[in-house]
C-alpha cells in the first residue's frame, strides 16, 4: 500500500490537511481564559502541542498504524507503515509553525479509514483471488 501513485498521495494529504482541527496560541490562549483558566493548564489538560509536533510524532504514528492493523484485520505491511509514516510527515511540513493541535485529534482515525477504504478498492474480488 505504499503510496506510489502521486495523485493518490496528493489526494491523501488533502484529506489529513483537510481534517485537521488547528489553533494559534492566540486563540487557543483567548479560550483558555473564557474556560476559566491559564494557558499552562489547558495546555497540560488538552496534551496540545504544535500541529508539526503532534503529526510528526511516534504516538500519532503508531496509533495509526494499530487502527489500520484493526481495520484490516492482519498486522501492517512495511509498505503500508512507510505509507503512514511519510502521509503524516508531509502534513507535518505543510503547517504552519505556530499552528497547534491537540494529541486527542481524530487523524489516527481519518487516515486509517482512508488508507483501509484504498486497500479495499484495490484488493481483487474473491473469485479472482480464488481463481
Amino acid at each position: 500500500m505504499a503510496v506510489a501513485n502521486p495523485l493518490v498521495h496528493s489526494e491523501l494529504l488533502a484529506a489529513v490537511a483537510k481534517s485537521l482541527c488547528t489553533r494559534s496560541l492566540d486563540l487557543f490562549a483567548q479560550e483558555s481564559r473564557l474556560d476559566g483558566e491559564t494557558l499552562k493548564d489547558a495546555v497540560e489538560r488538552y496534551e496540545v502541542d504544535y500541529a508539526w509536533h503532534v503529526l510528526r510524532s511516534d504516538r500519532l504514528r503508531d496509533q495509526t498504524v494499530a487502527l489500520l492493523e484493526a481495520k484490516l484485520q492482519h498486522a501492517a505491511t512495511d509498505a503500508q507503515k512507510a505509507c503512514v509514516a511519510e502521509v503524516l510527515r508531509a502534513t507535518a511540513a505543510s503547517q504552519p509553525p505556530e499552528l497547534l493541535m491537540s494529541f486527542d485529534c481524530d487523524v489516527a482515525e481519518q487516515l486509517a479509514a482512508m488508507l483501509c477504504a484504498g486497500h479495499e478498492r484495490s484488493a481483487p474480488p474473491a473469485a479472482e483471488a480464488v481463481s
